[in-house]
């Protein structure tokens, strides 16, 4: 039986729906009940047999700091797919951060090596891949520099990669993927669905920076073809395509028929925004919407090689232009 970790996110839920859809025999884990009808939202895409495909599904509610609870939902389990994560950018959330991703991680490394789990595929981000030097392509060797001035999130998932990697030593196979930002439909709350949603109400300003993106179809098809393979202890970036902010903000403007973004928002101003975000949550508790690490990454120009995963398994892409318009035409279906 297959385990899998975050079922009610993007990746959790578009990844169910795959191992059900091959008749595999799966348990999945959940936090907030409330949540459960995320992953109905997502099968509602792509099939009106949602509710039966649902109920297939073996719920467990677990928290992945509640190591009994956890241990209830290892058994009979041999592969794990471990996709949960607290996603945040807010500093002051980072020992919430830390509990969840770090020690949350090291408790799914510790059950799965005293079960005697046969393969761990553990979803990163390239937040933990480092910066480029010299404008080089960024891959799997790009080593991470803890020097730099690195977000709350990147520094946890970084923490729960080396979880990962040590159970390696511990006589664990694991696969890491690490991919861009995911596009996909069906939660349009939170992640990158509520991108559509902002730009389905209008967004005015794009930045200088470029962004790697990645079709949350791609990523589960590579995880389930990793977890079935030889493939062990290795990290995979997962990035289709590395685009410029204002090609994207506009395309999915485009997508969701709206007006496209103009006007750049200049370095200068997003500097002097995150500084008055910064006061305004010290004065009033108002929760942070920008900071320097974000406003750093809008504006810096990254190039994600995708060659390594490519070579492995001869895995194609699906185009970003293409991902784009098939997730706002479900977005302009569903709100």
């Amino acid at each position: 039986m297959i385990l899998v970790t975050g079922g009610t996110g993007l990746v959790g839920a578009h990844l169910l729906y795959k191992l059900i859809s091959n008749n595999e025999t799966v348990c999945a884990i959940y936090r907030n009940e409330h949540k459960l009808d995320n992953v109905k939202h997502v099968f509602s895409c792509y099939t009106e047999n949602y509710e039966s495909l649902f109920k297939s599904i073996q719920w467990i509610q677990a928290d992945l700091l509640d190591i009994p609870l956890l241990s209830d939902a290892f058994k009979d389990i041999t592969h794990v797919y471990h996709c949960a994560a607290f996603v945040s950018f807010e500093p002051n959330k980072y020992h919430l951060l830390r509990r969840t991703n770090i020690e949350g991680t090291a408790n799914i490394v510790n059950l799965c090596i005293s079960n005697n789990i046969e393969k761990l595929c553990y979803v990163s981000s390239i937040a933990t891949i480092g910066n480029s030097i010299n404008s080089e392509p960024i891959t799997e060797d790009t080593e991470w520099n803890p020097e730099d001035d690195n977000s709350a999130y990147a520094i946890t998932k970084y923490g729960a990669e080396m979880e990962v990697w040590r159970a390696t030593q511990e006589g664990l196979d694991v696969v890491i993927i690490n991919p861009g930002v995911i596009l996909g439909a069906g939660i349009w709350r939170y992640g990158s669905g509520n991108l559509f949603k902002k730009a389905h109400k209008g967004i005015k300003y794009y930045t200088a920076g470029s962004i790697g993106l990645v079709d949350v179809k791609d990523v589960v098809s590579v995880m389930v073809t990793l977890l079935k393979s030889d493939i062990k202890n290795e990290r995979f970036i997962l990035v289709t395509e590395n685009w410029s902010y204002k090609q994207f903000l506009q395309s999915m403007a485009k997508a969701v028929k709206a007006n496209p973004p103009k006007k750049e928002a200049k370095i200068w101003l997003l500097q002097l925004v995150w500084k008055l975000d910064w006061l305004t949550h010290k004065l009033t508790g108002k929760r942070r919407q920008l900071t320097k690490q974000l406003v750093a990454s809008l504006n810096s120009e990254t190039n994600y090689s995708n060659a390594k995963i490519k070579n492995a398994i001869d895995f194609e892409f699906t185009p970003i232009d293409e991902s784009i318009v098939t997730v706002g035409n479900l977005y302009l279906k569903q709100v």
